[in-house]
């Protein structure tokens, strides 16, 4: 029975991640590192915004503070966030099936709080959720259960009856080892992991759209 939804943001409602891998290569660029590693934002993903900021002053020396990195990163990615970035398809109508069905739903991000409320707000779907929860609430990030089982208790459904959308490795085996159902949605930033996360996750599906089938079953 899924009676509860927990959506990620980044790469699962929101179409950002390549956002992100431009703009991790653009701020160390912009503070001297003259070649940033190819793969830098598949490991800064997996952080907090706490940890990838004190990551990139570890192993790149950058001579800043970590609060600088944390509003710089945010600002460059803010109009991005405020004009231009697109519900993943079949968002707003995934969401209106879940309303019908009298299913809540909410997200819980690594994304800057500011930026995934004006996200939301611009693409209409702000006010239909019953929660955001960030880095912000919960600092251990998704590497731990918590910002999932404190999404749960606002959802007032039990963990093995919440659905957790997620495009990320790390996400779905926290989610999973907590009790969740999960789903593992394809989004090209995370492809080469597809086939561990489908190994992993109780469902893998390509489109949002999918997870009407899942609720449908599971609540059979």
């Amino acid at each position: 029975m899924i009676d509860g939804v927990i959506f990620d943001l980044d790469g699962t409602l929101i179409d950002s991640m390549k956002i992100w891998s431009k703009i991790d290569r653009e701020f160390l660029l912009e503070n001297g590192v003259e070649d940033p590693p190819a793969d830098i934002s598949d490991i800064v993903r997996k952080m907090t915004v706490e940890e990838s900021s004190q990551y990139f002053i570890d192993r790149f020396g950058l001579l800043c503070k970590k609060e600088y990195i944390i509003n710089r990163i945010e600002e460059l990615v803010r109009i991005e966030y405020e004009e231009n970035i697109p519900l993943k398809p079949y968002a707003a109508e995934l969401l209106d099936f879940l309303d019908n069905e009298g299913i809540p739903y909410g997200a819980a991000t690594a994304t800057y709080k500011k930026l995934a409320e004006s996200v939301l707000s611009r693409c209409g779907i702000l006010h239909r959720m019953k929660f955001i929860l960030t880095d912000q609430e919960y600092p251990l990030g998704k590497n731990f259960p918590d910002i999932f089982l404190g999404a749960a208790e606002k959802l007032k459904v039990p963990p093995e009856r919440v659905l957790v959308a997620e495009d990320s490795l790390h996400c779905i085996e926290t989610a999973s080892a907590a009790g969740f159902v999960t789903a593992g949605i394809y989004d090209e930033i995370s492809a080469g992991e597809s086939e561990i996360i489908a190994e992993k996750a109780d469902y893998y599906i390509s489109s949002l759209k999918e997870i009407e089938n899942i609720v449908r079953n599971e609540r059979i």
